[in-house]
């Protein structure tokens, strides 16, 4: 999980006496080791009674916040382990309320940082081992007025089922108060459509009667689908911790309570001022109701991409005892069941096909549409779409481990995650409720100082106005629900974005650097030239090259294997292998030391490559990469690899310079070999001959020149570059070091998949700015009129009514458009 900014703490916790702290210590040795842990930590600001123990590892005081407590260690040199726990939060309805369990969270003793979702509802929790208990965390969850979800409740209700339900609760509660609120409308209103229907309803039926007939029906409503707002609401208010539920109870509550007094208590206002509001605070209730209820099926639709995902495992398997099959649930397969499966049936667990062949669909994973064929020993995928014929398979995967959960999981974590700029946000909603409260205090006396008699019915209307239209809803959902539309769209377009952040860095980014060989190469390259230096046999030399690659992964060194195994002849056993990154690999063949590599590490090992030099210039200037073999210290051939170019690099690279990107290409290759590559693909900045380590050098040199830079990359060996860029992306198909040290991971292998990433990126936070400028912008335009700016100049006074129905509208405009993200994308 990415790290969130210490805030300080303002929970009540925080005003307590702090709680000693108590923190695991990795890395101590020896008593020095202790005293520089002690010295660290005394040094922090408030921190007192510091005890640090070498036998059970742990550093103990008083006085310090945690973060900067576990920061002092580590300048110090030593570690604090630290770990994740995420929970579930319930009844959680605006920025305020996330922020408030956010404070809660970091109140407890331990806690380093932490992160709550509104839209996801989840909440984490980063804290030191062994100092925060689950138990803990739900119990100030509960002190801060929200119910976390156990994980046994968490484990029976998936998140699309629980978003149904909301939805279904609120579509209950709307008909309800809608029902109930009509006749109050009508009754308060239709004088105003029809000239005379209040007199004939009061003679019919009594003024009197007409006034106590709206004041049970908005009970009801109040009482009923309103209770959900003072539930919450009115506890928090007391606490001292006001949310949009506290607007929304003081609101409809004032509207309501000032409405009684006239109907049952006249005489204690003053002479003129017995009007009747139930109207406003009904409709408050019902439009806010209304706002709810759209604003949860927009969420649910928001985190669709989830529910597609889940959905695609199927609940049943073909597993095949010797010869018999037998229909059973997919959580009983176990690692080594064979399974068939039969034509338009789902993949169900991950596996190697043992017997038959067929096309899969993996667009589920990969965002390509066309079927790839599977023979046997072809991997296949959970979840993704048998099409044609039918086949058998080993399962190697299962549960939790599979492709399919891992890519869920990804996407939940990056879903769940903020961004950089939530933090602005954040600072703001602190705040913002409580001066919400003060404007329409100010708000209410400025009018009961200022305005004509009777006054007091103006002014209460304005104060709940302003109350009602401030709510901080759209706020605190601007940006988690355009990173949920947004992540879960790259997800379907076979994009894996693994943190929330990484939206924000791709678009920041100014520099692509990607690395050659299986990024802008196939990464299948074929052995095109073999040369053999003077009584050297070229079967024996080529059989003894195609031994050594077989244990390296560089996809260069498969062609080498792929060409011996072709020949025929048999490989030689392999001893002592030693890959080195960068530059080749030696081994013991039959008693002879054997080194294949560039030029860089024959020059290494001290071998002369003076004879097939001319060659070798020869060969990369072709675009071909040549690799020298030594035996027994002495060079015995020059093998010549050629990998194609994608065929779609050519055009991705073409986009991504539209972009306004400057694209770069980093390679080990010898430098005329990625010349005559990057000449083909349009690339003007190229580093060639480039160690692991050099391509970390050479993207800092980028990112001073250019700016922050994102890097594309599939092997081992890029691991570090891409740990080194602003936003790293791998190749899917590569390996899984590349795949764990990346940000983004683009599933299909294709380069399609980053142009699609780049512009999700922008787009994702486009939509972003977008919510949040119509956030701030609608706040700081309507408070003013809430508060009767027009009125001063002769205008009209807006009702708390429109106030309802604009702050409602405010929400779903900004999840309405976080959607239209489900149709973002682009590829070149």
């Amino acid at each position: 999980m990415e790290a969130i900014a210490d805030r300080p703490v303002s929970s009540s916790r925080a005003d307590e006496t702090p709680s000693r702290l108590s923190l695991p210590v990795e890395g101590m040795s020896c008593a020095s080791c202790v005293g520089r842990v002690e010295r660290a930590l005394a040094a922090l600001p408030g921190a007192r009674d510091v005890s640090v123990n070498l036998a059970t590892g742990r550093a103990s005081l008083t006085g310090a916040r945690p973060a900067a407590a576990v920061a002092a260690i580590r300048k110090a040199g030593y570690d604090v382990p630290e770990t994740v726990t995420a929970v579930t939060v319930e009844g959680m309805s605006c920025a305020s309320c996330s922020g408030r369990v956010e404070r809660a969270l970091l109140s407890l003793p331990g806690a380093v940082a932490a992160s709550v979702n509104l839209a996801t509802g989840r909440a984490e929790l980063r804290h030191a081992v062994g100092t925060v208990s689950l138990t803990e965390i739900e119990a100030v969850i509960r002190e801060a007025g929200y119910e976390p979800l156990t994980s046994e409740r968490a484990a029976d209700t998936t998140r699309p089922d629980r978003q149904a339900e909301e939805e279904a609760a609120l579509r209950r509660d709307l008909v309800i108060a809608a029902a109930l609120a009509a006749p109050v409308v009508v009754l308060d209103m239709g004088g105003h459509l029809f000239p005379g229907f209040h007199h004939a309803l009061a003679s019919r039926l009594g003024g009197g009667t007409v006034a106590w007939l709206q004041a049970v029906l908005a009970t009801l409503v109040l009482a009923g689908p309103g209770r959900r707002f003072f539930r919450v609401g009115v506890p928090n208010l007391l606490r001292g911790h006001p949310d949009m539920n506290a607007l929304v109870a003081l609101g409809a509550g004032a509207a309501y309570l000032y409405s009684l007094v006239s109907v049952a208590a006249p005489q204690w206002l003053p002479a003129g001022a017995a009007h009747l509001y139930f109207e406003a605070s009904v409709l408050i209730v019902t439009l806010i109701l209304l706002g709810r209820t759209l604003e949860a099926r927009a969420r649910g639709r928001a985190g669709a991409a989830i529910a597609r995902l889940i959905d695609l495992s199927p609940r049943t398997a073909r597993r095949l005892d010797g010869d018999e099959e037998h229909e059973v649930p997919v959580e009983s397969l176990r690692v080594g069941d064979r399974v068939r499966v039969r034509p338009g049936e789902r993949v169900p667990a991950d596996g190697t096909v043992t017997a038959g062949e067929s096309y899969v669909d993996e667009s589920m994973i990969s965002g390509e549409p066309v079927p790839v064929r599977k023979g046997e020993g072809a991997s296949v995928v959970g979840g993704t779409l048998n099409t044609t014929g039918g086949f058998d398979l080993t399962v190697t995967r299962t549960g939790a481990d599979t492709v399919l959960a891992r890519i869920v999981r990804m996407v939940e974590e990056a879903q769940g995650g903020k961004l950089p700029v939530q933090a602005l946000v954040d600072r703001i909603t602190l705040w913002f409720v409580p001066a919400v409260m003060g404007v329409a205090a100010l708000t209410f006396f400025g009018w009961l100082a200022l305005g004509p008699a009777p006054a007091l019915g103006p002014a209460i209307v304005a104060g709940i106005a302003v109350l009602i239209i401030a709510c901080p809803c759209a706020m605190g959902l601007a940006t988690p629900v355009s990173i949920m539309v947004g992540t879960g769209r790259a997800a379907e377009r076979g994009v894996l974005f693994r943190q929330g952040a990484a939206l924000q860095a791709l678009q920041e980014a100014r520099v692509v650097a990607l690395d050659k060989t299986g990024t802008l190469t196939e990464g299948r390259p074929r052995l095109t030239d073999f040369l053999v230096a003077p009584g050297v046999g070229r079967a024996e030399a080529l059989a003894i090259a195609g031994a050594v690659e077989a244990r390296s992964e560089h996809p260069i060194a498969r062609a080498v294997t792929e060409a011996a195994r072709a020949e025929g002849g048999t490989l030689p056993e392999v001893f002592a292998f030693e890959a080195v990154p960068g530059h080749g690999v030696t081994a013991r063949v039959g008693g002879n030391a054997v080194a294949l590599g560039n030029r860089r590490h024959m020059e290494r090992l001290g071998v002369d490559v003076a004879p097939l030099a001319a060659e070798a210039e020869r060969l990369a200037g072709e675009g071909k990469s040549p690799v020298h073999l030594a035996l027994d210290g002495r060079l015995a051939a020059l093998l010549a690899v050629a990998d194609p170019v994608k065929p779609e690099a050519r055009a991705a690279v073409a986009a991504l310079r539209a972009r306004g990107l400057t694209v770069a290409m980093l390679t080990g290759d010898a430098s005329a070999t990625a010349q005559v590559v990057a000449r083909s693909l349009g690339i003007e900045e190229v580093r060639a001959e480039l160690l692991p380590e050099g391509k970390v050098e050479a993207l800092r040199s980028l990112r001073a020149a250019h700016g922050p830079v994102a890097f594309v990359g599939d092997g081992i060996n890029d691991a570090p570059a891409l740990a080194e860029a602003e936003v790293g992306l791998a190749i899917g198909t590569g390996t899984d070091v590349a795949v764990e040290s990346a940000d983004v991971v683009l599933m299909s292998g294709a380069l399609t998949g980053l142009v699609e990433a780049v512009a999700l990126s922008r787009a994702t936070m486009a939509n972003i700015r977008q919510n949040l400028f119509w956030a701030f912008a609608y706040n700081a335009a309507l408070i003013p009129v809430a508060a009767g700016a027009l009125a001063v100049f002769g205008g009209p006074q807006l009702s708390p009514v429109l106030a309802a129905g604009a702050m409602a509208l405010s929400s779903v405009f900004v999840v309405g458009n976080a959607l239209r993200l489900r149709r973002a994308g682009g590829t070149p």
